[in-house]
């Protein structure tokens, strides 16, 4: 007699929202992000056929101004336990709150906002996308490293644009950098692709850092991807850009094959016809945790699963050259931090010396003695 086998359901949330980019090349693809939790199922499915677990991925996606409540009980209603969100951090609220009345588990694959990790933390939430602080700290420690300590800080004139510029000065105040001079680039609303762009580009980016303090990097917090593109190569004085463009900290990076990378790499790539980006790697990871956990439990239940998942002992295989925790004070997951330009990956913070009683990769980020955390 054949044994029915166990259904677990993953819903993945994510925004209809055109995202503006400089370069055409930076347009981020239609299954940006879902494409990871795709090879994740494909994976756990891998492994669950052996103990009869079926894995499912529901897809929705979210118009601007929809309500976050009734879509998580609508993935309820269709047998979902689970939501891997890549939803702005209000949306991701409202969508915690509502699955914590169904026992839903919610993992965060897109949100960067330490908010939702410190004053705005929920115990059915776990990130799997990195903080705007642990990015930020992977490249303070690189440039302090470097000797690269004098900084001089564009920021842009939208609000996560000034979200990352305060998580660079913390770093830079954390790991002994100096910011000798802060500017902000407003955004103007004016085309970025027309027939004189270069030539207004050409003329405007130096004469907006000119006269700058005496600096050794120029770093440019620039989420809203307005400016920071146009000044590698334009400055006034010849300086390496880092940040929002040039040496720039992620999660993940299309050309990484190090520790084992190059499998999923080419895993992905026969799926998907590309390679991995970060927010795919992130909605991996979410959905491989829920794998992980569902396996080693032999269990679809959601409060078995977060208990494993919760365990000390629980890690994933991400591919990063350590295995990656969840932080118990904020269910924040541990990564290393890479730090690439277009091309290649440059390097991987914790950086050599950067040492913690616990673990390096706790270096990165909210500590556990300077968080806000109140978990319920």
């Amino acid at each position: 007699m054949a044994v029915a086998s166990t259904d677990i359901r993953v819903g993945y949330l994510r925004l209809k929202e055109p995202k503006l980019v400089i370069s055409v090349l930076d347009a981020p693809p239609p299954d940006d992000g879902v494409a990871g939790a795709l090879v994740a199922t494909n994976d756990n499915n891998t492994t669950g056929k052996f103990i009869d677990q079926k894995f499912y991925l529901d897809e929705i996606i979210m118009e601007p101004g929809s309500d976050p409540a009734s879509t998580t009980d609508k993935l309820a209603s269709s047998g979902a336990s689970y939501i891997v969100s890549d939803l702005p951090a209000g949306m991701l609220l409202k969508v915690a709150d509502a699955a914590a009345k169904k026992g839903m588990l919610v993992f965060n694959a897109g949100a960067m906002d330490d908010s939702l990790r410190e004053e705005d933390c929920r115990s059915n939430v776990f990130h799997t996308a990195p903080t705007r602080s642990m990015l930020a700290d992977g490249l303070a420690q690189y440039l302090v490293w470097k000797q690269w300590r004098n900084w001089f800080l564009i920021s842009g004139s939208h609000d996560n644009d000034k979200l990352w510029a305060d998580a660079l000065k913390r770093a830079a105040q954390r790991f002994g950098a100096t910011i000798v001079e802060e500017r902000v680039f407003e955004d103007r609303g004016t085309s970025r692709q027309t027939d004189s762009g270069n030539v207004q580009i050409q003329r405007e980016i130096p004469v907006f850092t000119q006269e700058a303090a005496d600096h050794d990097v120029v770093v440019a917090a620039d989420e809203s991807e307005v400016f920071a593109t146009y000044l590698p190569y334009r400055t006034w004085v010849a300086r390496p850009v880092a940040g929002s463009a040039g040496l720039v900290p992620s999660s993940w990076h299309p050309s990484h094959e190090q520790w084992g990378a190059k499998q999923i790499q080419n895993r992905f790539a026969k799926t998907t016809g590309r390679r991995m980006n970060s927010r795919d790697m992130q909605a991996w990871t979410a959905v491989r945790a829920i794998g992980e956990a569902a396996t080693r439990t032999n269990s679809a239940d959601p409060a078995k699963i977060s208990a494993f998942i919760k365990d000390p002992g629980f890690s994933i295989a991400a591919f990063k050259g350590q295995r990656v925790t969840f932080r118990p004070w904020n269910w924040q997951l541990r990564q290393p931090v890479l730090l690439s330009d277009a091309r290649n990956v440059v390097s991987v913070s914790p950086q050599e010396g950067f040492l913690h009683q616990v673990s390096d990769l706790d270096t990165l980020g909210v500590d556990q003695p300077e968080t806000r955390c109140k978990l319920q």
